[in-house]
């Protein structure tokens, strides 16, 4: 598949201090590449770096083979959508999407066009007349992306655009996102610290700390091969447990509840005290203090841990298991 974009061996200081170090990905065309780190860890400073706000100390960024060093942002074939949205709060919708087309002096009846074209692509044609405080945020959000991809960039950049959004909608948004891409095949570079959403919305995630690229991969390579520490214990919940001198990753839900002398399918067994059991619905979250002295955490169904409580003894099987490299 065509890289559509290649960050080669970047590396960006604020003075003395590295943001970015020795950082390389190549994303491709069409895909959802998710940027994954807690904050300060470089992820939004790569995707200025790829808009053109912010230059490389060393290395360089390629659309389309192209070396963008000196290019300024708005030459460049890039869409940005913002955390905040940035909608301008004095003009209705059509116009906010109009914006760019006029900087770039299309004719109005292009705009009309290129404006109707896209609103109907994402679900918004009825809302071109009202203003930005009229919408909610699901709402506002597809008017950001509508006003990027009205230009038809290479590349969509998304800076953490669902972080103020409530829970509920966020989840319903980014479903309504993922969609979108599919549909316009548009390839997206996506900023988020929310593990659940790189999970759900990438192709491929690339996972990130102190500005050094820890692992790139799938959103299953990811999370059930990891490529270490870091990646197991921020991409998802982990236990890590040595098993015969060797550090293996368990995740929660890879333990079920034995019978005191059964074995995991792994062939190993933790025996221990549950600190607390917390009921979730379908699945119940145990903390347990093991015999040896560990503590680990288990996501059980919920039927199977029955009468299971602080205090209460019990036999956790290990049925899978991930070694650490």
């Amino acid at each position: 598949m065509k890289h559509i974009l290649s960050i080669k061996n970047v590396r960006f200081a604020y003075g003395h201090d590295d943001v970015v170090r020795d950082f390389s990905l190549d994303v491709d065309e069409g895909s959802f590449t998710t940027l994954l780190g807690s904050s300060g860890c470089g992820k939004t400073t790569l995707l200025r770096l790829v808009s053109g706000f912010l230059e490389p100390d060393s290395g360089g960024i390629f659309i389309d083979g192209a070396d963008q060093r000196g290019i300024e942002p708005n030459k460049r074939s890039v869409g940005m959508v913002f955390q905040d949205y940035a909608l301008f709060p004095h003009l209705s919708v059509e116009k906010n999407i109009a914006y760019g087309l006029k900087i770039k002096k299309l004719s109005r009846a292009e705009i009309a066009e290129e404006v109707r074209e896209v609103a109907a692509n994402l679900g918004i044609s009825d809302l071109l007349s009202r203003l930005p405080s009229e919408l909610s945020g699901g709402q506002q959000q597809r008017v950001a992306l509508a006003r990027a991809v009205v230009l038809k960039p290479r590349i969509l950049l998304m800076d953490e655009p669902l972080s103020s959004l409530d829970s509920l909608l966020r989840e319903r948004v980014r479903t309504e996102l993922k969609d979108i891409q599919r549909r316009l095949g548009i390839t997206t570079l996506y900023v988020t610290h929310d593990q659940d959403e790189a999970l759900s919305l990438s192709d491929k995630i690339a996972v990130i700390d102190s500005g050094v690229l820890q692992q790139c991969g799938s959103p299953k390579e990811v999370y059930f091969r990891p490529a270490n520490r870091f990646v197991a214990n921020f991409v998802g919940r982990a236990n890590f447990i040595a098993v015969g001198g060797e550090l293996s990753v368990v995740r929660p839900e890879w333990f079920s509840v034995a019978g005191l002398d059964g074995a995991g399918e792994c062939g190993e067994t933790l025996r221990g005290k549950i600190d607390s059991a917390e009921f979730l619905g379908g699945t119940t979250r145990l903390s347990v203090r093991t015999d040896s002295g560990d503590f680990v955490i288990a996501d059980v169904p919920t039927l199977s841990c029955d009468g299971l409580e602080s205090g209460s003894r019990v036999s956790l099987s290990v049925t899978r298991r991930v070694p650490l490299p």
